[in-house]
């Protein structure tokens, strides 16, 4: 079953720690549908102008996406710079070129309003509305967001909100948009405006996913490799909603399987820049690091539920 993705295609040029690239193929459309073709079709909406390499929407095609819903414009296509200090977890945003972004419409081909699996990246909240208003019957809709549209567009991003179930933000916007410090105080506030399940995006801390009778958080793979954080956050949630409609549901169980996911996918995109990573990664090698990942969160609690046990409360001991 294939999921409907709608993001940018652009240019980005990113100055890391470790290196820097220049006018490299990025935005969140790019991400969100290499990762999830990883698990099955993908149909991608988006907009570029006449610069645009046909070769990075031949890239996509071979990966199972269909981009017939993607509009190429008069004008030069989305760009963004930034810089990644010391601490990776952050970018710092020097320039971005909308270009021909201002002028994007979303208009869907047929095949893409029966989709019943949706994920917005992190556009316009207006787009992403205007987007769902031609989805016919969708069965989850995931929608990402950042601080500039939490400040600026508050009141379009809450209507969108009320027409989501899954919201992924990271820990500063799930607090700018709650209002709420406390990330699981943050996410019942932010479940109140419509999302019935939130993941918080936690950088090198890892992710949580607090939903209706379920929390669950998962640590981050430590990486010998680190060279580009930008995109593990849009891999992680088209990860997420590859799988979760390769299996057809969004049960707890589920949900968490793709939270793990995630979390793999992501921590092989960091490892290179732009989609160089997703470009040779193979099957073998996600399962073998999905293996790494339930050897560093598995453990026996049975030696400590002994010594809890062992000690008891203080008036047990003493009446012995």
């Amino acid at each position: 079953m294939s999921i409907l993705v709608v993001g940018t295609l652009a240019f980005d040029s990113v100055t890391t720690p470790f290196g820097e690239r220049q006018d490299a193929l990025g935005g969140s459309g790019s991400f969100l549908s290499a990762a999830g073709a990883f698990f099955g079709p993908v149909q991608l909406s988006s907009v570029i102008g006449e610069d645009f390499p046909a070769e990075h929407l031949e890239f996509l095609r071979r990966r199972q996406v269909d981009v017939s819903g993607v509009q190429q414009l008069p004008g030069k296509t989305f760009r963004w710079r930034g810089h990644y200090p010391s601490d990776t977890n952050d970018a710092q945003t020097l320039e971005t070129q909308l270009n021909v972004l201002k002028s994007f419409e979303p208009h869907l081909p047929a095949s893409y309003r029966r989709a019943e699996w949706v994920v917005l990246g992190n556009v316009d909240p207006e787009l992403q509305l205007r987007v769902l208003e031609q989805v016919e019957r969708p069965q989850l809709v995931a929608c990402d967001t950042m601080n500039y549209w939490i400040r600026r567009s508050n009141a379009q991003l809450r209507a969108t909100l009320r027409r989501v179930d899954l919201l992924l933000v990271n820990e500063t916007e799930a607090r700018e948009l709650s209002g709420e410090h406390n990330l699981l105080r943050a996410a019942a506030v932010i479940r109140k405006m419509g999302p019935r399940l939130v993941v918080i995006k936690r950088g090198e801390s890892g992710a949580m996913l607090i939903g209706d009778t379920d929390t669950f958080a998962i640590p981050a793979l430590p990486l010998l490799n680190l060279r580009d954080p930008t995109g593990a956050g849009d891999t992680f949630a088209g990860t997420m909603m590859g799988y979760l409609a390769a299996q057809g549901r969004a049960d707890p169980p589920t949900l968490r399987q793709a939270v793990a996911l995630g979390a793999v996918m992501a921590s092989f995109v960091v490892e290179d820049f732009s989609l160089d990573r997703l470009r040779t990664l193979g099957q073998g090698e996600i399962l073998q690091r999905l293996g790494h990942l339930a050897d560093l969160v598995g453990f026996d609690v049975n030696p400590m539920r002994r010594a809890v046990v062992r000690q008891g409360p203080v008036s047990a001991v003493s009446s012995l």
